[in-house]
């Protein structure tokens, strides 16, 4: 007993001659209507004519056309008797012996659809009159979504708890309509003329899903920035459109079992905006500009901003400056800012360095008094030496460094 596949050609052909009942998906129905009945043609294809068929109600025999990208459900006293998601055209008869089982068709049907029919499957023979519901199986679009205070959630990549508000949209799915429609959705809506469509503004249902996925949200962002495989970087998020869904989709059947009891799935997500809080906006821009000064680029950046440095104390205090700056880089460890120079190092002498010549012996006057020790004064060659890694390295010119060397050695 139930939906039977028809001949090929039947329903355009030869039965449209015959008084049946010929039903499909009305006119101008609207892309985000989601079930609605099916309705009687008095005419099919311009052949036949049947105007004694009850509105919404098909008999024994009548002639059911599924088209692409739609599910069949038949319905009779409010228990589900019928489901085909296979398009094309079908026939009821629940005394046929050789119509196929609730699942008309070789289409494939999910297990979770197969499991549904177990538990809510309608025992007994169906009676002769049944109501016919076509289900939109196709993404169903323009489903909003916006909040219209901070949301918080702690994120990877700041290390912190962030807040925003954000707005945008997505598309929704129905992979169950046996629990769907079992679980969820309004009875009022199983009535010819009837359409149930996510986004009207009037229908209480829908309404509540919105509020679902809002109360969604901030976990959802967290389960999206603090997921490694998507780079804990709550920047590539609007970007990311599957991604997204899938954390927002798995953060509504934690709270609210969309999928596992209502047949309901988020496919894709559409950002439109993230106004990060005052608070967020700082630490954003702070991380962002340590993230632009580590590694290699922050050494190069260290190294022009100490040649800046020795190149605006050469200018205002000659040779005098410099040697006051690299002393002074040589004990704040601004030295071991700069790139590595192989060979060149502390300890090391340099090729080009010359030996000190000795200091001319003088006879010293004597001394009314002795006096307090002089400190002792700095090891030229040490001082040579930092000054001929700064050349290497590119912190000095050949200029800068002749003038060094000769203060230093008192030439």
């Amino acid at each position: 007993m139930g939906l039977f596949k028809a001949i090929g050609g039947a329903v355009g052909g030869t039965l449209a001659d015959q008084w049946l009942d010929f039903f499909t998906v009305p006119d101008g129905i609207a892309p985000t209507a989601a079930i609605f009945a099916a309705v009687q043609r008095t005419q099919n294809a311009g052949r036949g004519a049947n105007v004694k068929g009850s509105e919404g109600i098909i008999t024994n025999g009548s002639k059911i056309l599924v088209p692409e990208g739609y599910g069949l459900i038949l319905m009779q006293d409010g228990a589900i008797t019928g489901f085909t998601s296979e398009p094309g055209p079908y026939v009821w008869d629940s005394n046929a012996q050789d119509s196929q089982s609730i699942f008309a068709g070789n289409g494939l049907v999910s297990p979770l659809i197969k499991t549904s029919w177990e538990r809510f499957k309608f025992g007994g023979r169906p009676m002769s009159q049944q109501a016919a519901y076509f289900v939109c199986l196709k993404e169903l679009t323009n489903n909003r979504f916006g909040t219209q205070s901070e949301i918080y959630w702690d994120d990877a990549y700041l290390n912190a708890q962030v807040g925003a508000m954000t707005r945008g949209t997505y598309t929704l799915r129905i992979l169950d309509p046996i629990l769907f429609v079992k679980n969820f959705m309004p009875a009022t809506y199983l009535r010819p003329g009837t359409v149930f469509d996510f986004t009207d503004v009037n229908n209480d249902a829908a309404t509540q899903l919105f509020n679902e996925v809002v109360g969604s949200l901030s976990q959802a962002f967290s389960l999206y920035t603090n997921d490694p495989a998507k780079g804990n970087r709550i920047t590539k998020i609007q970007a990311d459109s599957v991604g997204f869904a899938q954390s927002l989709s798995q953060a509504v059947e934690a709270g609210y079992q969309w999928y596992s009891a209502r047949g309901l799935v988020i496919e894709k997500t559409a950002i439109v905006s993230i106004e990060y809080d005052e608070r967020t906006r700082e630490l954003l821009q702070t991380v962002q500009r340590a993230d632009a000064l580590s590694g290699a680029r922050g050494n190069a950046n260290m190294q022009a901003s100490v040649a800046a440095g020795f190149q605006a104390a050469g200018e205002s205090g000659g040779a005098a400056g410099l040697l006051g700056l690299g002393m002074a880089a040589g004990t704040t460890g601004l030295a071991g800012l700069q790139q590595p120079v192989p060979g060149v190092g502390p300890g090391s002498v340099p090729a080009a360095a010359a030996p000190a010549p000795a200091a001319p012996v003088q006879a010293a006057p004597p001394a009314p008094a002795p006096a307090a020790p002089a400190p002792a004064a700095e090891d030229p060659m040490a001082t040579l030496a930092k000054y001929k890694e700064m050349l290497d390295a590119g912190l000095i010119t050949q200029s800068d460094y002749d003038a060094a060397k000769a203060k230093v050695l008192g030439l």
